[in-house]
């Protein structure tokens, strides 16, 4: 080998080993040491004003695919083309893809995809649904509760309500929020106007009121045609009243401080004796046992029923429906606090959430890739995200005055579909979006949610997730609720209320009890 070819051989080597160093700090030079080529618009080495901080350099990620699965309340749902979607993919940097079941059929279909394995990316669950426990449990979804406190929004879950939804100290979802007290009574104010009634702040006032409604002709018709309270098979107006009475909100602690299931208590039968009363006299309609909750507001809009045991807030709704029929400037319903019981000014609250956000392993697997997620579902905690997914666009489907909502939509199919059911994929989490437009009725409905969170009464078992449950909750619930039904409508009495605990107990109750009560010490 001559002098010549290895010196043309050094002069080689020298330019690729000159090559590589300029790639490696073109390479540096983008953030985080992201290979991807960056979207800025210049190469400038950076200078002393630009205090050399490549960090500070944003590299524009490809958007992110995202399967989401949520329930949906209409048949008419948004398609790709609705500029809601476009507009929250624009914000996220997300090319989503919404995946919506009807609500009939949710649970359904979370069973059939959870034993798919096709998971999307991220679905709404149950927390309390066993499948899904059984899923978490297996790994199929991530712990995202260590990862919480890196993302501003997310950092705000309140430490009650993330106990509430754990599943063995491990959050495998991020819950959606809602108002912890959000109960409320019901009335139509035209009756108490036309019979000079005032609220109720007592339970014998209160039935009073539904006396008066049944009987004092409160529509002045001339007619015998109307009745108290409106209840439907759903049992949430029942579980509401009893806890008035001083039951227990689903578990309580006996003088021993034992944890016994709400119907083991002497409050609830109590109660039961009251809804029994009820019943009897023709206070509530007779057919509330059969009644679908689909049609449960059909008779207080109508002018049957006066009285109304559910959230606060369907007050609204109420005076909505009305107020279509036939339109004037004051409301036709007005709302209330429970009324005070026997052991005090009780209310039952929400749990604090409804449902769960669950970010799939199987679709995201990595860290990297759980943090991108995190990020979007945190920017749906942003006040924009908020608005735009519960309220629409600015000026398409809303506008705001004095700082408030004002629908546009007013029923108009077209905009309607653009949003409809896109709220479920909603945490209201972190900061508050502006509220919908502060009628009297709407400030009303604020005060009643805001002072029940002073009365509301938790449910000690709520994060305990028993096996015995799970196995075999859905009979044991039906054996207390036939029971509840039956004793209202006076099909049986005192003694057979106790015959029905007592198979309660035989059918898995007891062990319930044993389980509820071993899981109860381990965490207090």
């Amino acid at each position: 080998m001559n002098k010549k070819t290895n010196k043309g051989k050094l002069k080689a080597g020298w330019l690729l080993v000159l090559a590589v160093a300029m790639l490696l700090t073109a390479c540096s030079s983008n953030n985080g040491g992201n290979t991807q080529p960056s979207n800025s618009p210049t190469t400038n080495p950076p200078t002393e004003n630009a205090n050399a901080n490549t960090d500070d350099v944003e590299v524009k990620e490809d958007p992110l695919k995202l399967d989401i699965m949520i329930a949906a309340f209409s048949t008419d749902l948004p398609d790709d083309n609705s500029p809601i979607i476009k507009a929250l993919e624009e914000y996220t940097n997300t090319d989503v893809n919404v995946q919506f079941v009807p609500n009939s059929s949710y649970p359904d279909k979370v069973n059939i995809t959870l034993v798919s394995g096709e998971i999307p990316h991220i679905m709404v669950v149950d927390r309390n649904s066993a499948s899904f426990i059984n899923a978490a449990r297996a790994g199929a979804f991530w712990d995202v509760g260590p990862y919480l406190k890196d993302y501003p929004n997310l950092a705000q879950a309140h430490e009650v309500t993330l106990n509430n939804t754990s599943i063995d100290g491990k959050n495998y979802g991020i819950y959606r929020s809602r108002v912890l007290g959000r109960m409320g009574v019901t009335l139509n104010v035209d009756w108490m106007n036309n019979l000079g009634l005032s609220a109720p702040t007592t339970i014998d006032e209160f039935y009073n009121i539904l006396k008066a409604f049944k009987e004092d002709d409160p529509d002045q018709n001339g007619k015998d045609d109307t009745y108290g309270i409106v209840v439907s098979k759903y049992s949430g107006p029942w579980d509401i009243m009893q806890v008035w009475f001083g039951a227990p909100n689903k578990w309580g602690e006996d003088e021993n401080g034992q944890l016994l299931p709400t119907h083991m208590f002497p409050e609830y039968r109590e109660a039961l004796k009251f809804f029994r009363q009820l019943y009897e006299e023709g206070l509530v309609n007779e057919d509330f046992a059969v009644m679908d909750s689909a049609a449960w507001n059909d008779p207080f809009v109508n002018g049957k029923a006066g009285a109304f045991v559910d959230v606060a807030d369907n007050a609204r709704r109420l005076d909505n429906a009305m107020q279509e029929k036939a339109p004037r400037d004051t409301p036709y319903t007005d709302v209330f606090q429970a009324p005070v019981g026997p052991k005090g000014h009780r209310d039952m609250p929400t749990s604090g959430y409804n449902g769960m956000l669950a970010i799939s392993k199987s679709s995201v697997k990595t860290e990297e890739e759980l943090k991108r997620v995190l990020k979007f579902l945190d920017q749906l905690n942003d006040v924009e995200m908020k608005l735009l997914l519960e309220r629409g666009v600015e000026g398409r489907h809303y506008e705001m005055v004095d700082g408030h909502i004002k629908s546009l939509i007013n029923d108009d199919p077209a905009l309607l579909k653009e949003i409809e059911s896109l709220n479920q994929m909603l945490m209201y989490i972190g900061p508050e979006a502006p509220s919908i437009e502060q009628t009297p009725l709407n400030e009303k409905i604020n005060a009643v949610q805001k002072a029940n969170e002073e009365i509301v009464v938790g449910n000690p078992a709520e994060p305990l997730i028993s096996e015995v449950y799970a196995q075999l909750g859905q009979q044991m619930d039906n054996i207390i609720a036939d029971a509840r039904i039956q004793y209202i409508v006076g099909q049986i009495d005192d003694a057979g209320l106790d015959a029905a605990i007592e198979l309660w107990k035989k059918n898995g109750g007891d062990d319930y009890i044993a389980e509820i009560n071993e899981l109860y010490q381990q965490i207090k």
